[in-house]
Order: structure tokens, then C-alpha cells, then sequence
């Protein structure tokens, strides 16, 4: 295994690397192989883009038709017919059939554009600079995104100071008893609180980063409540939590929520390839032209695959698949938790997007090295780097998932085994 131009050329920043110390080559479905030949089970999927699995045929298909076909790949917002095809698939298979309507924008390629658009237009519409934020949430890496995310190490970063940030807790934090909601509703009401009106209110209703903190129903219409209430606009980021990581395409239908503003990013366009959108209640679609840019937000190739990805969410088969394995994965992590009590301290999550919250970050460390020599790719979470997260394509098969929850349980029980 050559990994020398890696360690020679490439920055000390890199961190997969580090942790899955092979050099890949292939893929397809759930399983990715190395240069030596050697399979491995991928319950990372690129930290939850690959949420089709790599290389699925229904969605590989049409981006190579695109690409021998001579067809433009690059746009900007210009318009094309790659992008009439995706606005029309994603409104007519996605929207409609969920009761919603918004404007889409097209901001750049990656998740944290997403959310730094929903900020500025969230700030322009209202007239108000604050936003408000929970704690252990993960927004992205460029400034503001970094201002509303909650790890002490992510929001160091930048050098500058990060105003205009009103930090709450989230829902269950810090622990069951207290009730977030109902505290955010008092000072937003309160005229002496000394906590100023926000022009929105940023979430995640599974905390990825943070975790795999979940937002229950009733507190996530709580929150719709509060914000409609006080005039503040709701945003969810739904970038590592949607394009069906829970198990239904946003994660935030289980609560019949109509969000202000969506971000969405990660797999949405089904095949790895970079691409966000914002969705915007209608009447606050208050941009001018060319207000906000974006040299990157004409990606041709990924409406390609993107609209694909959506037509699947049309086919009653392909979701009843998907819910039934969310319902396998729960099952098996269940199984888990009851098994090992000594390192498990209990599941997190929901749907397809799971974790294992562990009793100490060294254990989950053991258990990340033992399932990658046994051929399983997992990462963690959390402040303290001490959940499991559990990401298999939202396509795996029953079969892969029985062996890569093998893995885990056999690296669980070694781990065990040392303490």
C-alpha cells in the first residue's frame, strides 16, 4: 500500500485518511474495496452523501447518457434543460405529493453554502442581524455556519469574532427535565429578558455532528409554534438528515413541520457529486437578481442525477424498502444496546440515521479500529467523539446489513473483551 504522496504532498489537516488507513479504488452498492482487493461494508458513506450507496445504477445511468452526449455541464444560473428536468421531478416527486411549496435557489455546491444563503436571506427579509442556535449543532465550515454551530474546536476556528449568535439548548439538553421550547418562548415574549427578537431560528432535527441528538415531534411544533408567534423565521438544516437518511425524504415530516427555509445538500444529488439547494417559503423570496452568487450553482451533472434520485422516491417499492430497513437497523442496534450495557450507554437517533452512545470515547475508538480490520467503515460523534454513528445506504440489503452489524457486534464484544 503506497500511501506516500499522501503523507508527503497532502496538508495534516486530512482526517479519513488517518482513520481508514487503505487506499481505495472501487465501489458499488454498500461496498467499497481497496487497491489489495479487500472489501469492507460502508456504514460512513461519505459522512452520509452516499445515502443511495455508491454507484447506484438507477442514478449512475443517466449521468454517464448525460456525459457521452456532448451536454453542457456547467451554467452558472443560466438555464438549460437539465435544470428544467430537475426543478420539474423534484416539485412533481418530492414537493407535491408532501403538500409543500417553495422557490428553490440554486446557491453553490456544498451544504454550508446552503445554509449561509438561508442566514443572509433570513437577516435581509427581516430586517433583524441575531439568529438563533442550539447547542451541539453542526452547521459547516465557512464563517457564518461556523457561528451557529455549538463544538467549542469548530467555532475556534476562523480568527475572527462570530457575533449576532443567541445560543439555546437544544431539545433534552441538558438533560429531560428542562424544557427548551418553553424557555425560548418566555424570552422571545419578554421584553426585560435581554435576549433580542432573531430574524430566524436554525436546527437539525437529528443532530449528526452533535451526536445523534434527536428533536422529538412535539418539541420540533413547539418550536414552528414559537417562531410563527414571535414573527422569527424557521430554518432547518436538513443536510446530513434529509434526501431520506431518516427514513422519509426530510427529516422533518414525521413532525408535519413547514419550515420557513430548507437546506439541502449531502445527497441530494444521489450520486456524490456537490450540490445544494434552498428551499424558500415563496413570499419571502425577496432577492434581487444576482444578490447572492455562486460560480459552482449550475452543476448540470448533478440535476442529472439528482432528478433520478427523486423519481425513486415515486416508486411505492423503493420506499416501503426504506422503511423496512430503518426498521431492521433499529432493531439490530436494540439488540446491541441489550447486549453490551457495560459499553453501550443507549441508541440515539432515528430511522436510518442511528448511533450508539458509548461509555467512553476510548472505547468507541477500539471499536472504529477493530470493525475497519474486520472490513466495516464506521466514524463517530459528538462533543466528545463518543458515539457510533450508524450510516448505511438507505439501499443496502438485508444480507449487507446482517454482516456489517456482525462486524460491529464482534468489534463491540472485543472491545468488551479488553475492558
Amino acid at each position: 500500500m503506497n500511501t506516500d504522496p499522501f503523507t508527503a504532498h497532502e496538508s495534516n489537516v486530512r482526517r479519513y485518511g488517518r482513520s481508514f488507513p487503505a487506499v481505495f479504488t472501487k465501489a458499488q452498492g454498500a461496498t467499497i474495496w481497496d487497491e489489495a482487493g479487500n472489501p469492507y461494508i460502508d456504514f460512513f458513506v461519505g459522512s452520509g452523501a452516499l445515502n443511495y450507496g455508491h454507484n447506484n445504477k438507477n442514478i449512475i445511468t443517466p449521468a454517464i447518457e448525460y456525459l457521452v452526449g456532448e451536454n453542457i455541464l456547467l451554467s452558472l444560473d443560466m438555464y438549460t434543460v437539465a435544470k428544467r428536468e430537475f426543478i420539474e421531478v423534484f416539485v412533481d416527486s418530492i414537493l407535491k405529493p408532501r403538500g409543500l411549496s417553495y422557490k428553490i435557489q440554486f446557491p453553490g455546491p456544498t451544504g454550508t453554502n446552503a445554509n449561509e444563503a438561508a442566514l443572509a436571506l433570513a437577516r435581509k427579509y427581516t430586517g433583524r442581524s441575531s439568529v438563533m442556535a442550539f447547542t451541539n449543532a453542526f452547521h459547516g465550515m465557512s464563517l457564518g455556519s461556523l457561528a451557529v454551530s455549538g463544538s467549542e474546536s469548530t467555532r475556534e476556528l476562523g480568527g475572527v469574532a462570530r457575533h449576532d449568535v443567541i445560543r439555546v439548548p437544544y431539545d433534552s439538553y441538558p438533560n429531560q427535565t428542562f424544557d427548551s421550547a418553553n424557555y425560548i418562548d418566555c424570552v422571545l415574549g419578554d421584553p426585560g429578558s435581554g435576549i433580542e427578537k432573531p430574524a430566524a431560528i436554525i436546527l437539525e432535527t437529528v443532530q449528526a455532528e452533535g451526536g445523534l441528538n434527536t428533536a422529538s415531534a412535539a418539541w420540533l411544533t413547539e418550536i414552528q409554534r414559537i417562531c410563527r408567534t414571535h414573527g422569527v423565521l424557521l430554518i432547518v438544516d436538513d443536510i446530513q438528515a434529509g434526501a431520506g437518511r431518516t427514513g422519509e425524504f426530510f427529516s422533518f415530516e414525521f413532525a408535519k413541520l413547514e419550515p420557513d427555509i430548507v437546506c439541502l445538500s449531502k445527497s441530494l444529488s444521489g450520486s456524490g457529486s456537490p450540490f445544494s439547494i434552498v428551499l424558500i417559503r415563496p413570499e419571502i423570496d425577496i432577492w434581487k437578481p444576482g444578490e447572492h452568487s455562486g460560480t459552482f450553482r449550475g452543476n448540470n451533472l448533478a440535476f442529472v442525477t439528482a432528478g433520478a434520485m427523486c423519481r425513486m422516491w415515486s416508486d411505492r417499492e423503493f420506499t416501503a424498502g426504506v422503511e423496512r430497513t430503518a426498521v431492521n437497523l433499529q432493531r439490530h442496534l436494540d439488540r446491541l444496546v441489550a447486549k453490551f450495557p457495560e459499553c453501550i450507554e443507549q441508541k440515539r437517533g432515528r430511522g436510518l440515521m442511528a448511533g450508539l452512545k458509548c461509555r467512553s470515547r476510548a472505547g468507541v475508538g477500539r471499536v472504529h479500529d477493530v470493525a475497519f480490520e474486520n472490513g466495516l467503515l464506521i466514524e463517530s460523534s459528538g462533543p466528545n467523539r463518543d458515539v457510533i454513528k450508524v450510516l448505511p445506504p438507505i439501499t443496502i440489503t438485508d444480507d449487507e446489513l446482517d454482516h456489517g452489524i456482525a462486524i460491529l457486534d464482534r468489534a463491540i464484544q472485543e472491545q468488551a473483551d479488553d475492558d
